[in-house]
């Protein structure tokens, strides 16, 4: 038996003309299609301004394959990882991260990672496909519900800093950014949203040149060749020059400062001549930087620099009047922060 179209595959227009074809008013076409996406329905027996005859032919015709949250965990700092199951029985994981004043959606682009981070969970697992669109926005939708649900309020910010090189699923996750944004979605300003590559620099150009509206962050954690070749051996297909060029190329198109994400290690970017290196490469286009505490993710070539190393870095950039901000990891209890997920729940 052949299997069913997803029906969320669809754009309105395709939707439209589909209700046309078997003489049903478009306008229907709108409700479920709203169903669909803005009351992100999980089934169609949920659509009840729908009549039964249309629903059995959409239940005939195609499928809504949704995600499921297959376990969920609450870290003792309010975070929640959900492990979402796919339709295919494949999984990824999202956070949901709440602060005082917001609460942050991480969300997956990738089932594994092709990437190979050496200090990164996800790295050590195979890339087994991209997420589509749906996948994407589910995640969003579903972490709205529980914001709304454990904390009061509707999400406030989304980052694509899950599982997967964003970039490398390049028209999954713009389309998924379209309809969390959409009126007809889940209507979120793009400001919100902040998409985080390790450095795919052609992809960064790409990005700019379709004149996107959310973020950039760049996981940089070495501004000098050799060592940033080290800890992420993909990058030597990607330079810092080049890397470079194709920043003051999305600086110019969007006037969008850049955001680089920066661990600092014991004995591998903890001198002098590291810092220095990070300062000179802040400078050639608006940015700032994040400096991330680092998550054990059992690789022992990776611990944390001392306070004082932090400190000098912190001295040096805001020195040189570039903004600094300290990003102290939530979930940690739980493999939830930054770096550490890789479908491995407690």
């Amino acid at each position: 038996m052949k299997n069913k179209n997803d029906i969320r595959s669809l754009t309105l227009d395709e939707l439209t003309s589909f209700f046309q074809k078997n003489s049903l008013p478009s306008y229907k076409a709108k409700q479920v299609y709203e169903w669909l996406w803005k009351k992100s329905c999980l089934s169609f027996d949920e659509m009840t301004n729908i009549s039964l005859e249309t629903r059995k032919l959409l239940k005939n015709k195609f499928v809504i394959n949704h995600i499921n949250i297959d376990r969920f965990q609450k870290s003792n700092d309010g975070t929640i990882k959900n492990a979402i199951a796919l339709f295919d029985n494949l999984f990824v994981e999202s956070v949901l991260i709440p602060t005082k004043n917001r609460t942050t959606a991480c969300v997956s682009s990738q089932v594994g990672c092709s990437l190979d981070c050496e200090f990164c969970a996800t790295s050590k697992m195979d890339r087994i496909r991209n997420l589509n669109p749906d996948e994407i926005y589910d995640q969003v939708a579903t972490i709205n519900s529980q914001s709304l649900n454990y904390y009061g309020k509707p999400l406030s910010n989304i980052v694509f800093m899950g599982m997967g090189e964003p970039l490398l699923n390049y028209n999954n996750v713009i389309e998924g950014i379209k309809k969390i944004t959409s009126k007809t979605g889940l209507g979120m300003s793009p400001k919100r949203i902040t998409v985080s590559t390790s450095g795919i620099s052609k992809m960064i150009i790409k990005m700019a040149d379709d004149n996107v509206k959310f973020n950039l962050a760049v996981s940089l954690h070495s501004a000098i060749e050799k060592t940033r070749n080290e800890i992420m051996p993909f990058t030597k297909k990607f330079p810092l020059n080049d890397l470079k060029q194709a920043i003051k190329h999305w600086y110019s198109k969007t006037k969008k400062i850049v955001t680089y994400e920066y661990i600092v290690w014991n004995n591998i970017n903890d001198d002098d001549e590291h810092i220095n290196a990070l300062v000179d490469f802040c400078k050639f286009s608006p940015s700032k930087v994040n400096l991330i505490e680092y998550n054990s993710t059992e690789n022992s070539l990776f611990n944390s620099a001392s306070d004082n190393i932090i400190d000098r870095y912190i001295d040096a950039l805001e020195k040189n009047k570039i903004p600094v901000t300290i990003r102290k990891s939530r979930g940690k209890d739980i493999d939830a922060a930054c770096g550490q997920l890789a479908n491995k729940l407690k």
